[in-house]
């Protein structure tokens, strides 16, 4: 009797199990999700990030004594719907102020928008004593400074001091600070020059000094135009993106010398700026950029007044690697959402900035 020989996938050939492979690839597609934690951003492609620097106009060093600030409190009102509106991942500051009657601005703003905050005072920061400094912004009722707003975690910051290129009593510093992202740790930055080459070659220094894989972004009042040796140094030398000219090549992008009380724009430089400082692993990409916070509002009294006599610049980067995913504009939290658009800041809050945790 001849022998039956056994066709794969039947009882009696070698490769019985064969026929149980469809059901088991199912079951590992099925189960393939699971693998990723539900809402776990990590596991998402990373987006691009939103960075705006914005100098607000803290009202000059005199205005904590005599009270005229240009309506700061009108001015922020104003400013934050406008930046509640962007949506910004990461804010640099310039002229954030710290004061009896205004308390302290970034705190304030940070708890209006949700966002973690550090500031770094400038004025006064004349002498190497730190009491003596503290009894001079106790004298003048004011203190002012660069500052960082982060929709992530601040897990470090340092204050720097620049060289005063504009003499003894025109202190100037760098506040540069980590954030924790889903993604990785970002270093961010934010200053306010007085327009110096001696500032400019500084800041590349610092920066120089901290970078790493991911970029640096830099985001500040510099005083100078894109033409100016400071301005080239950072650009032309070091290698740094500017990212309003990246996006725009032939755009003016005027951002300075806004009149805060007349119904028409009067900007003629361009003075702000966010920066790519390019990382070992990953240079950067700039998506957009444009200039923000241009718009005047007019008061009930039938007066106009503009939330700064600065625009501010707004920048989408790709920090992350070419694979990150576009920026998720829309993605905020309903509690913001659902804020009514002319809510007013708080009359009298706490005062004084406090290194983060």
């Amino acid at each position: 009797m001849p022998r039956e020989t056994a066709r794969p996938g039947h009882a009696g050939g070698r490769v019985k199990g064969v026929r149980h492979l469809p059901w088991l690839a199912l079951i590992l597609i099925l189960l393939a999700p699971l693998g990723r934690v539900a809402g776990d951003p990590a596991a998402d492609p990373a987006p691009a990030l939103r960075f705006l620097s914005y100098n607000l106009l803290h009202g000059g060093f005199s205005s904590g004594l005599t009270g005229k600030d240009e309506d700061l409190e009108g001015r922020l009102r104003i400013a934050v719907n406008e930046l509640r509106a962007l949506n910004a991942d990461v804010i640099g500051l310039q002229e954030a102020s710290v004061g009896p009657r205004r308390g302290d601005v970034t705190e304030r703003l940070g708890r209006e928008l949700g966002l973690h905050h550090a500031f770094a005072p400038a004025l006064p920061r004349f002498f190497p004593i730190q009491d003596v400094n503290r009894f001079v912004s106790w004298l003048m009722n004011f203190t002012e400074g660069p500052a960082i707003l982060s929709r992530f975690p601040i897990i470090d910051w340092q204050a720097h001091d620049l060289p005063r290129c504009n003499g003894f009593f025109d202190p100037r510093v760098l506040i540069y600070a980590t954030i924790r992202t889903p993604w990785g740790d970002l270093g961010v930055a934010s200053t306010h020059t007085s327009g110096g080459f001696c500032e400019a070659e500084r800041v590349v220094a610092l920066l120089e000094a901290r970078r790493g894989p991911f970029p640096v972004v830099l985001m500040g009042d510099f005083n100078a135009e894109e033409d100016s040796a400071g301005i080239r140094r950072l650009t032309r030398e070091a290698g740094f993106v500017d990212a309003f000219r990246a996006a725009n090549p032939s755009a003016p992008g005027f951002t300075e010398a806004q009149a805060v009380r007349v119904p028409f724009p009067t900007v003629r430089h361009r003075v702000d700026y966010v920066f790519v400082v390019p990382g070992r692993a990953v240079a950067g990409r700039v998506r957009l950029s444009r200039v923000v916070l241009d718009d005047p509002r007019t008061l009930p009294d039938q007066t106009v007044l503009w939330p700064s006599d600065h625009y501010g610049v707004l920048a989408e980067i790709d920090v992350f690697g070419p694979g990150a995913a576009p920026s998720t504009v829309e993605r905020r939290d309903e509690e913001t959402r659902s804020l009514p658009e002319a809510e007013r800041l708080p009359e009298e809050p706490p005062g004084g900035a406090e290194r983060p945790e």
